[in-house]
Formats: structure tokens, sequence, C-alpha cells
């Protein structure tokens, strides 16, 4: 049984990823370069817990860490007593650099600062008391119908109906949007209605006013008034303090508003999606595609937060650390219920600040919906991996737009479109039709006047069908710069595989899938090629939901794939909701991302929310994914399809009363942090253990289980709680799991209203093939009585021969790491290496597409390098510290072989990344630097790092193991190093042998100081 921890054993022990410790000796990160600190905006957390988390301790300042079920009383003495301590703590550590001003200071969700300081400041506050740790600015991009009918909100006896009615389903629940902005005269946020009932911006008040504990603020600005918010917009702020605030804005986006006024279009999408009126008409051409839209919590409220600031194209929008966590943090303050964050984040870590920032949110009583990620359908691509965070994968939905295009030779391709009329023309590729001395890049990807300049020549193009690439610019800015050189229609092609999208363009277009390139492309090089393209239809009843292409997909990267994420799936392709004018003028669009599948299950939560206000987080987390039913990909237990769907797809009405839900706190998420971190103090783990919590991530209490390395058997532990209004009895079932006996104590729980109970399941290999997934599900299930349950969590096991760490790192001293047998026989373990990195350091411009083409000139820069015959490994690697950024800039790597095909790639949210090829076929390998978000214009410096180990020793490590081996017993390994030289970062690996299956080599890391 876990018991309670004290409040001295929290918060004050997180320390960032990627940041440097000021703590002990034992917890500091080593700086990796001569000097880590250069100029620039950090952020600095302090020691002490944030209001939210503060459960008291400290002489004369009383515990102000919301009650279960209540909001952070921002205005009460207690809190405002207390966030004026941690000013007064902040400043006093300002003042020991020469007080610089800040940015901004947190106080709620988070305990620091953001300021901008000299590489010297920055030093000297690593070492200052009273100060946690310190993580330079990092930047971050967006994730980018009649789905409530499809999610049966609208259904008899549906959610909707439960709470009211349409008019009243979410009343009193705040969902904030942190994203683009709002545009506030959208429909979707008047609180008005006309005479039949209609949101209208005249008309009868139909919102009551902000709930009475509502503290946010309607912010003026640049075309924002505070006759832009009312009863259904009750706040709009924006942060751009980390982008030197309006004068940075207006110097670098001048077409951007400094105001809570949406330039993009992304954040008046995500907000209507999640909280959007019902009932509102649409206008324009997507009125072709359905007549009405609305938000999934029709009558919550909504509250902007702009932190994330556009291109003038729209393409994509961004924003920095400390504007975002700025928004996170007077979001709780505000009294926000529930979060929308359609923003990336990271893959692996879950102490970057903006997940710490959650974390505390999460605490406060917030509820967190986040986008997976756009990297599908490659595998390991799943981001924000935190617990305390819903992960929400996208899905396809029964409404579907589709076309075609005839070509006159007889041929036809199906795709998509709304095309509302067809047309038929001549058939031209672009790369024939491009402008004088334009970029033959451009020309081939159909540049447009808002892209830099129209690629196409209107002497050619004139009355034509063009055939464009897909790549780099916008899908709609290609239909742009066809009907800017006068051309009638469009073929828009994938050059690799990908989703197609009915876009909203500005001529008729058909949007194909790769396999139609080679056939389209080379029928419209003939002379006098046509096509039709055709009108387009809607279908209403497509089978769905599938996974969309673009949605990331697990295993996850963190934890060591000892957790599932994605958490669950909503829809995401092709959702129709309102838009910001800006750009094109019109007020509504379809758009595809994970983007819009989060603000779908932002909204179910603020209903679950409104049902069961006394529900935490977890609780309504817990609820949406074990009611969730599977997509047709395929078997729900073919673990492809777990990694796309996690739990599967919500189902919002049997959310609403799920039976049982796997609830946990803070405690819980600072034993998961204790396992799979170096975050937290070694006192707090050990306490935490000592009042029965768990460190072992694989015993996280989520409504799922994985194991990346079941090694023999695995015993977990799960606690249950009865929400229901009834004592019900449940036994479990297990399906799927080929290969591995599951057995479940005890055999059934009875279980009062309110009550928790533990089980277990020990997992047993049987004859499961190693080093492959197997997956399943473990379900508890009521039958007696009705109401029945059937409370369903998803299972992933990677049965192993033996279970070792993938990765081992050392400063060059002694190390010893331990491993468990999943078999019984002869053991023994192997060096190969080490061998010193080389490196190459060089320039790469800031690519303003932020779209890598390796086609392309803009924002990329290429390195060769040679791998020998005889390598087990090859390592292609940057750094943080090693660009000019240190720590800001955002670079990814594509690696291609000598013959040009695709090898790997690595594109997370900074310049830390790596690629490894597993037994390299020798020759050359070009090894491109896409310069995706660099923290000057001017580009950045960096350098890059290979090595390619030998499979054999090179005389410089020695391994120490074992000689036998027996199953479900552990052994440990010591690696000594000898003649490595200082300052020179080296790789190795450890090889196993003793039985088949075992794992691939353990690689060794040395980073000599």
């Amino acid at each position: 049984m876990r018991r309670q921890v004290t409040a001295a054993l929290g918060a004050a022990a997180l320390v960032l990823a990627g940041a440097v410790s000021t703590g002990s000796p034992a917890s500091a990160a080593k700086p990796k370069a001569a000097n880590p600190y250069t100029d620039g905006i950090y952020i600095v957390q302090m020691i002490a817990d944030p209001a939210a988390a503060y459960h008291g301790g400290t002489a004369g300042l009383r515990a102000t860490s919301p009650a279960a079920g209540k909001k952070l009383a921002v205005h009460s003495p207690r809190v405002k007593q207390y966030t004026k301590y941690l000013k007064q703590r902040q400043t006093t550590v300002l003042n020991r650099v020469g007080s610089p001003k800040p940015l901004y200071r947190y106080t709620y969700s988070f305990n620091g600062f953001a300021a901008k300081l000299t590489g010297a400041q920055a030093a000297e506050l690593a070492k200052t008391k009273g100060v946690l740790a310190i993580s330079k600015q990092k930047t971050y991009t967006i994730d980018t119908s009649s789905t409530p009918s499809f999610l049966g909100l609208d259904a008899k006896g549906g959610l909707w109906q439960q709470l009211g009615g349409k008019k009243k389903a979410g009343d009193g629940v705040v969902i904030g949007v942190i994203d683009s902005g709002i545009w506030p005269e959208s429909l979707s946020f008047s609180d008005r209605v006309n005479r039949r009932g209609v949101p209208s911006a005249t008309g009868r008040q139909v919102y009551s006013p902000a709930p009475a504990d509502w503290l946010g603020a309607c912010e003026t600005g640049e075309d924002f008034t505070a006759a832009d918010c009312n009863n259904k917009l009750i706040g709009a702020r924006y942060f751009n303090a980390g982008q030197g605030g309006d004068a940075g804005i207006d110097a670098s986006r001048p077409w951007e508003f400094n105001s809570p006024r949406d330039y993009n279009a992304h954040g008046t999408h995500t907000a209507s999606t999640s909280g959007g009126n019902n009932g509102v008409p649409v206008t324009g051409p997507a009125a072709g595609i359905g007549s009405t839209i609305s938000g999934m919590a029709p009558h919550a409220r909504i509250a902007a937060y702009k932190a994330l600031w556009s291109t003038e194209s729209g393409d994509t929008a961004s924003g920095t650390t400390s504007d975002l966590m700025a928004a996170v943090d007077q979001a709780v303050a505000d009294g926000v219920d529930v979060i929308n964050y359609s923003v990336s984040g990271s893959q692996t870590n879950f102490l970057d600040p903006v997940e710490v920032s959650f974390l505390f949110a999460a605490d406060a009583g917030v509820f967190v919906s986040a986008s997976a990620g756009n990297s599908g359908p490659t595998a390991s691509t799943v981001a924000h991996p935190s617990p305390w965070i819903t992960t929400v994968a996208a899905g396809t939905h029964n409404r579907s737009v589709s076309g075609s295009v005839d070509l006159g030779d007889g041929t036809s391709f199906e795709g998509a479109s709304i095309a509302a009329s067809a047309v038929s023309a001549p058939l031209v590729n672009s790369t024939a039709v491009g402008a004088a001395g334009a970029d033959p890049d451009e020309v081939r990807l159909c540049y447009s006047s808002i892209d830099g300049g129209l690629a196409l020549d209107p002497a050619l193009v004139a009355g034509k069908i063009v055939v464009c690439e897909r790549g780099v610019t916008a899908r709609v800015n290609k239909s742009l710069a066809v009907q800017e050189a006068g051309g009638v229609g469009m073929i828009l092609i994938n050059t690799s595989a990908n989703s197609i999208n009915a876009d909203l363009h500005y001529v008729p277009t058909v949007h194909l899938d790769v396999d139609a390139l080679d056939a389209v492309e080379a029928y419209a090089a003939t002379p006098g090629a046509t096509a039709t393209i055709n009108q387009a239809t809607i279908d209403l009843n497509t089978p769905a939901p599938f996974t969309a292409a673009f949605s990331s997909r697990g295993p996850s990267l963190a934890a060591e794939g000892n957790i599932l994420k994605p958490d669950l799936m909503a829809p995401g392709q092709d959702i129709l909701a309102a838009v910001s004018p800006a750009i094109n003028g019109e007020d509504f669009n379809l758009e595809s991302g994970t983007s819009m599948s989060a603000p779908h299950v932002a909204g179910v939560a603020a209903l679950l929310r409104d049902k069961h206000p006394d529900w935490s987080p977890m609780a309504i987390k817990s609820a949406l994914m074990t009611s969730a039913y599977d997509v047709l990909d395929g078997p729900n237990t073919d673990t492809s399809v777990i990694f796309s769907q996690g739990a599967g797809h919500i189902k919002p009405n049997s959310a609403a009363d799920p039976g049982l839900v796997y609830d946990s706190s803070f405690n819980d998420w600072l034993a998961f942090l204790c396992g799979t971190t170096n975050g937290v103090g070694a006192s707090t783990c050990a306490a935490l253990e000592a009042a029965g919590y768990s460190t072992d991530p694989s015993d996280f209490n989520g409504p799922s289980i994985a194991v990346s390395a079941l090694a023999g058997s695995k015993t977990v532990t799960r606690y249950v709680t009865n929400v229901s209004k009834w004592k019900r009895t449940f036994r479990p079932s297990v399906t799927g799991l080929s290969g591995v006996k599951a057995s479940v104590s005890p055999k059934q729980l009875t279980i009062k209203p309110g009550d928790t109970k533990a089980y277990t399941v020990t997992f047993s290999r049987t004859d499961a093939a190693l080093n492959e997934y197997t997956g399943g599900y473990l379900s508890w299930k009521s039958t007696k009585h009705k109401p029945r349950y059937a409370v369903r969590i998803p299972v992933v096991l990677k049965p192993v021969a033996l279970s070792a760490p993938g990765t081992v790192s050392s400063d060059g001293t002694d190390t010893t790491y331990s491993v468990t047998f999943g078999y019984s026989g002869d053991f023994s373990a192997t060096p190969r290496g080490l061998v010193a990195a080389e490196t190459v350091t060089d320039h790469v411009d800031d690519d303003p597409t932020d779209t890598f083409d390796p086609n392309g000139t803009t924002g990329v820069a290429l390195e060769m390098v040679t791998v020998p015959a005889g390598t087990s490994l090859a390592r292609f690697s940057t750094f943080d510290d090693y660009t000019s950024g240190h720590g800001s800039d955002d670079l990814d790597l594509y690696v291609f072989d000598g013959d040009g095909n695709f090898v790997g790639q690595s594109a997370g949210g900074t310049a830390e990344e790596s690629v490894d090829v597993v037994d390299p076929a020798p020759g050359d390998y070009y090894v491109f630097i896409h310069g995706f978000n660099t923290a000057s214009p001017d580009g950045t410096d960096f350098t890059l790092f290979s090595w390619s180990v030998p499979d054999s020793d090179s005389g410089n490590m020695t391994v120490s193991a074992p000689a036998s081996a027996t199953s479900g017993d552990t052994g440990d390994v010591t690696l000594s190093f000898t003649g490595l030289a200082a300052g020179t970062k080296y790789l190795g690996q450890v090889v196993y042998a003793g039985a088949d299956g075992m794992p691939a080599p353990t690689t060794v890391a040395v980073d000599t100081p």
C-alpha cells in the first residue's frame, strides 16, 4: 500500500532535462564544451515549489496547493504572500548577476524566471545558491466536419444530452488554448444567437458571465480591444517577450498582430474544435463540405493564450520556451480547467521546462491534451511522453471528400479533392513552365508570390492544369502559384508516402499519393497532354477510423520504452473548423494533423469535467482510455496497431461512466521520474520507495502496461478506483500476448464506490519470439448487474533473452551496470572499440520554410563521411553545446548512403540529434544538416561528430561479466578504460553471447574531461 509522502519531498527535487544542474556533484551535469554558456535567453529554475505544489514547510508561509477539485486561489492572501516570497528569492538571485530584468517570472506552475543573460551571468547563476537548474530557451512549432456526430456526442443519451443538451454542454468549464491566437469575430466564439437560435454577432445573450472563480483577463493590443472578449471568449492574452517583445515581432514578423488576434489560423481552428459554439453556419468554399460546425464542448468558455507566431504564408507558427511556459503559468493562475497544446515537444525528455510546467499544472487539477506529433508513419516518433499529459494520435473519421483526375491517355487516378466543379484543360508539368531565371527547385515545387516570388511563367501556364510536387511550401500556396500564373487547375502529388489532403485550394485541385507520380509526370511531358479534374464527392459513411498516415507512432523513445505512447486517438484528418481570414480571406477550412486531434480530446475532457467536477485529470484520462475502441488498421493485438492508437479511439459517451479508473498524482509522477531520470533527488526517491511507491516505470499507475525488456518473467502492479455509483465485482481477462502467459492476482475485485484496490499481473514468456513486441489487452469486467463494465487497457511486451541497457555513459572511470537473464546457460560479454569521434565544423543557414528538401539549397549543409569496412555501428551526431546557439538551435539530421538511398533521420526539437546505422555497408555516407529553426536568422555554426565502431576490440576497454546465466537472475557487467585522450568523445559496444535472441549490443559512450 502506498502512503502519502510529505511535501518536503516534492517539487524541489526536479531538475530540468538538458539543463545544467547546480546541485550536488553526484547529480551535476558536466559541461560538454569549454564554455557551455553563451549570450541568450535562459530559463532559470529555482529550488522551492511553485504555488500549485507548495504544501507548507516554510516558516510563516501557509500551504497554497489547491485541494482536490479546487483551483489555485491566486488572489488569496496565502498565495499572494507565497508568490511574493518566490519573487523575492528570484530577485535575490538576479541581483547576484547585475539585476538583469526578467522577461517573465513564473510562480504558479513553475518557480523560476526567464531572462536575457550574458554567458558570464549564466555561468554565475549556475553555481548560485537557490538555483536548481538553468536551461537555454528553445523554439517549438505547431503540429499541424462533423466529428461530434462521429463521436456520438449528439446521440440520444449521449454526453451532450446528459449535460443538458448542446446549449449547455460544457457550461462553467474553461478551455485554455495555447496556440497562435484567436479570431474573435468568428461566430464559434460569439455569446449571442439570433431568433432561430443560430450563433450570430448580434441578438440574444445566451451565456451567463464568466465563472465566479475565473481570474483571467482580456489583454488589448494591435486590432484587439476589450470588446473582442465576451461571455464565451472570456480570456485572451499574448506572450512575445521571448521573441523580443512587440518590437521583436514587428521587426521579424511585421505581418503579425501584437495582440491575441490570430494571423496564422491554427489557434482559431483548435479553439473552435475544442469548445466552439454548436450550429455555426459555414460560409465560403467550405460550405460544400459541411453546412455547420460545432466544438466538442459547445457551451464551454474559451481562453486564448497566444504564444505561437506565424510565418507570412501561414505554413507554420512557432514559439519559444519562455513564452510557452509563461502561457502555461498564466493559464493555471487564471483558472482554466483544460489546456489544449497542439505544439511540438520532446520525444524523450520528461523534464524539459514545458513538460515540468505541465506536471505542476496537472497537480493543480488541470487536464492537458497534447498532440503526439506528425512524423508518422515512422516508428518511435511520438512526442510528449510524460504520463501526466494525455498524448493524442490522429485518425480519420466517417466524412471523407474525394476526387479524381482523368488523363487524356485514358488513365485515371483517385485522390483527395474538394473541387466544386470539373475542369478540363491542357496538362503540363511545372518543370516545363518555369519563369525565366527561377530556381529549378522552386519551379518544381510551384513557389507562389508569398513564398518569395512566383516561380511559374504566366505566358506558359495560362489556361492549363499544372502538375506540382508536394514539399517545402504550404500545399495551398502551390495552387495560389497556379492561379497567379493564370492556370485553371492543379494536380498535387506526393514525392514520398504521406497523407493526401482535401484542402481549400485557389484553383480546382486533386491531391494524389506518390504511386501516381511517375505516370502522371511522364504523361504530362508528352505533347498535347490533357486532363480533367472531376468534381469532388462527399461520402458520409466512409469506414473509420484508420490511423492518419502522418500521426506519430510508438514505441516511445522515453523511459527505454517502458511507457506506452500515444495514449489514445481522436479525429485529426480533414477537420472542418473556423479559421482566421487574415491570409486568404476565408472563415473556415479543413486542416489535418495531431494539432487537430488534441482539441477533440480537450473538448471531451471539458465535458467530463462538467459531468464529474471531482475527477482528477488522470481519472479523466483513464476514463477516455479504458473506454476506447479499436481502429480498422488491422488486428487489435498487432503491436503496430497499438503503437498507432494507444488505448484506442475515444468513445466519449462510454467514458462518462467507465466503472474503474487508474488514477495517479504527484507522488506517482515523482516515483516514475526516479526510475527514468536523474532529475529527482536520491533522498526523495528513497522516501517514495519506503512509502510503497515503485520507481520501476512499468509499475506507473497508468491505464496501459509497457515492458520493453521481459527477461523470463516480470510482475507489475496497478491500482483501480471505483468511480461508479455501485458496488461491483470485476473479473480479469487477457487477450492477445501470443507466447506470453499472464497471471492476474487476485482473480476478482469487489470494490465499493470510491474505494481503491490493487492487483498484480505476472507476465512469463513461454514461446514468444525474442526481441519482438507482442501485444494484447487486460480487461476487468463486471457482468452480473447493469450497467455492465469492461475496463480495458493495452499491454505491450518485448521478451528478451537478456535485459541490458541500450546505452551506458562514462567519463572514463570504471563503470558497472546490471543485466537480467531470461535464460539459463553460458554467458559472455566482449568489447568492440572504443573509437574516438571524427569531427567537422561547418555553418548552416536558417531554413525559413522549415521543410527539409534534399534537392534544395535553402537551410541545408552537406557533409560526406566515409565508413570503413568492418564497422559494426556508425553514428552521426550533433550537440546543443557544439552549435552557435548553445541550446537554442533546432537542427535536424538526414543520412543517405553513397547511392542516394535514405538511411535515417533525427528531427527532435533541439540540436541534440543522432542517427545510428547498424552494420553499415562500407563507403561514403551523405549527412544533411537541416537548419530547421536556428537561434540567429543568419544560421548557426555546428560540429558534426561521427564514429565508426569496429567489430573488434580496440584494446582500450575491458569487460568483466558472469560466465553463466540463470533465468530471472541479475548480473553485474563492469567496464574499465585505459589510454583515453582527454576532452574526447569515444564510442564503443558491449556484445553479448550465450543464447539465441540476444539483445543488440550495449552502446558505450565515454566523454573524457
